[in-house]
Formats: C-alpha cells, sequence, structure tokens
C-alpha cells in the first residue's frame, strides 16, 4: 500500500497493525489490536492502575502487604532475636522467664566468657578452616568438571553428565556407611584420613550439584570465543584460567557463598570422621558442651556461630543475589 504525503499529514495513517491479506488473522495480530495506546504488558497485574487510585484498594493493600512483610520477619528474625537476648542474660533468666527482657541485666561479659572459658574461638577457627578448605576444592572440582563437560566436550561427555546426575537422586545417608568406609582406608594410596581436615574437605568437594550448575553457567558463555581463542593457538588451560574464570565472576560468588554455609552447618558428618575434640568445629562441639557449659555460655556460644555467617549474607548480599540472578538460580 502507498502512503501519500496528505494522508500521513492528516493522519490518516495509524500505527495499528493491518490485518493480512487472505487466510485467517494470526492470533498474534489480535492480541495487538486488543491492547489499548501507550499500555505496556510489563504493566499489567493483579490491580490495575485505576484500582490503585481508590482509596479503599491503597488502604487495604498496605494492610495486607504490613501484615504479610511482618509475619515474614518474626519468623525470619524471631529466632535470632530470642537467641541474641539469651546470650547476654543470666541462666536463670533464661531457665526461669525465657521471654522476658533481661531481668537481672544485660550480660555482656557471657560473651567474652564463652570466647575464653568455653573455647569458642578454637572451634570457630577449625569451622573456618574447614569451611575454607570446603570452599577450595568444592570450587576446584565444580568449575574443572564444568568446564570439562561444557567447554571440552569429550566423547562420552553425555554419559559422564547423566551420571553426575544420577548420583543426586542417591540419598546421603545411603552413601554414608561406603564413604566412611573408603575414608577409613583410602584406595590407592591406603591412608586414613580420620581425624585430618582432608576427610570434611574432600567428601564437600564432591558435589554433583555444583558441578550441574557451572556447567550450565558455562553452556551460555560465547563458545564462539572459546573457538577464536584456539585458533590463536591457546590451549584448554590457557582458555580455562584467562577467558571462562574471568566470566564467571556471578557463578563463582554464589558457590562460594552456598559452599560456606554448607560447610559452616555440617553436622553428621564432621563428627563421624573428627572424634578428636580439638579438631571439631563448632556444630559439633557445642552440643557436646552442653552437659558441662553453663545454659548462658552455651546460647553464648550458640550466637557466635550463628551471627558469623549471616554477617557474610548481610555483606555480600548484593553480589549474591546479582550473581544468582545472572547465573540463571533465580529464574530457573
Amino acid at each position: 500500500m502507498t502512503i501519500t504525503a496528505g494522508q500521513r499529514a492528516e493522519g490518516a495513517v495509524t500505527d495499528e497493525p493491518s490485518p493480512p491479506t487472505g487466510g485467517r488473522p494470526p492470533r498474534q495480530w489480535w492480541w495487538r489490536c486488543r491492547r489499548r495506546p501507550g499500555q505496556d504488558a510489563t504493566e499489567r497485574g493483579i490491580l490495575s492502575a485505576n484500582d490503585r487510585r481508590r482509596p479503599v484498594v491503597r488502604a487495604g493493600l498496605w494492610i495486607v502487604t504490613t501484615v504479610v512483610v511482618g509475619g515474614l520477619a518474626v519468623v525470619a528474625a524471631g529466632p535470632l532475636l530470642w537467641l541474641f537476648k539469651s546470650a547476654v542474660s543470666t541462666s536463670q533468666d533464661i531457665l526461669r522467664e525465657p521471654l522476658s527482657l533481661w531481668p537481672s541485666g544485660i550480660q555482656w561479659q557471657n560473651l567474652s566468657e564463652a570466647w575464653t572459658r568455653v573455647d569458642i574461638a578454637g572451634y570457630l577457627g577449625n569451622t573456618a578452616w574447614v569451611a575454607a578448605g570446603s570452599w577450595f576444592f568444592g570450587l576446584l572440582v565444580a568449575t574443572t568438571g564444568g568446564y570439562a563437560l561444557s567447554v571440552l566436550k569429550p566423547r562420552y561427555g553425555p554419559v559422564i553428565t547423566g551420571a553426575v546426575l544420577a548420583t543426586l537422586f542417591v540419598p546421603g545417608v545411603i552413601s554414608l556407611v561406603a564413604l566412611y568406609l573408603i575414608i577409613l582406608d583410602v584406595p590407592i594410596v591406603r591412608v586414613n584420613l580420620i581425624n585430618t581436615f582432608w576427610a570434611v574437605w574432600l567428601p564437600a568437594a564432591a558435589n554433583a550439584f555444583n558441578v550441574l550448575l557451572v556447567k550450565r553457567f558455562f553452556d551460555n558463555l560465547p563458545h564462539d570465543l572459546f573457538e577464536a581463542a584456539r585458533i590463536d593457538g591457546a590451549g584448554p588451560y590457557r582458555i580455562f584460567v584467562s577467558l571462562v574464570l574471568p566470566m564467571s565472576r556471578p557463578i563463582l560468588g554464589v558457590l562460594s557463598l552456598l559452599t560456606i554455609i554448607a560447610a559452616w552447618k555440617e553436622f553428621l558428618w564432621p563428627l563421624l570422621v573428627l572424634p578428636d575434640p580439638s579438631m571439631q568445629p563448632l556444630s559439633v562441639a557445642l552440643p557436646r558442651l552442653e552437659s558441662t557449659a553453663e545454659v548462658s555460655l552455651l546460647m553464648a556460644g550458640m550466637f557466635i556461630s550463628v551471627i558469623v555467617p549471616v554477617l557474610l549474607f548481610l555483606l555480600f548480599q548484593r553480589q549474591f543475589l546479582r550473581g544468582a540472578g545472572q547465573a540463571g538460580a533465580l529464574k530457573g
């Protein structure tokens, strides 16, 4: 159709799409015709813009939002606040009036006494050492495994990927005995790893979920860039260090936080492979100290063990959420 200058000046030409000639108009054309001018699909929701202008709707929406957010805040922060209250209270106040706000005053010295008398400092150091080793070896296995399956693409890559995926359907309790026997006598090298941090680091590194998550992220990287690097003479190691790792900061941040938190709260496996009290992390030492330490000092130690990962998340929450979104962890 030819549009003349007069038609354009008179406003005869509009932005509305014209129906196709011949046959039934496609569904997309009818949808575009139904949309009002200036209406954006991203603004659609349960309540329209006109509904939100009504005072009754705005008041009801504010009340519902306040109740829901307040309830979530109480459920999420309530136990942590009560633990802080108990950590700076006397043992008598915790047992007699657990919900009262410091009838005998705030006992700030509980934190320092738990740090020294209960040796929370030593157990916290063991926990940090366990988390650091699990983080390093976990990222090493996840990144190299995902790189091999996604970028190098070996001949039997799909078979290996399926085998790794199949391990996710095996409950951890079933493999617990077999894994413990392996730690008692490691094949080939024939060493016993009991009472060594290697007994915690190595099983934590073999995480199939992390390998598959990294592989999925590597699948979305521009593989044309890797091909160009190969043409220029870069080998697999150079591509991994110079190209893949710098572009993988989002997924590395997500895996780092998930790995550290998982190692920090692990209880059963460190209890089995670290029977020596001097090497046990906080998650194992605190239940053991329940029968000997005062209630107030035990609560103070629990608060210290909980507040550290909470502070880590609060400090790096922006990087974590941004990395999780870029890695596809939030969008599925």
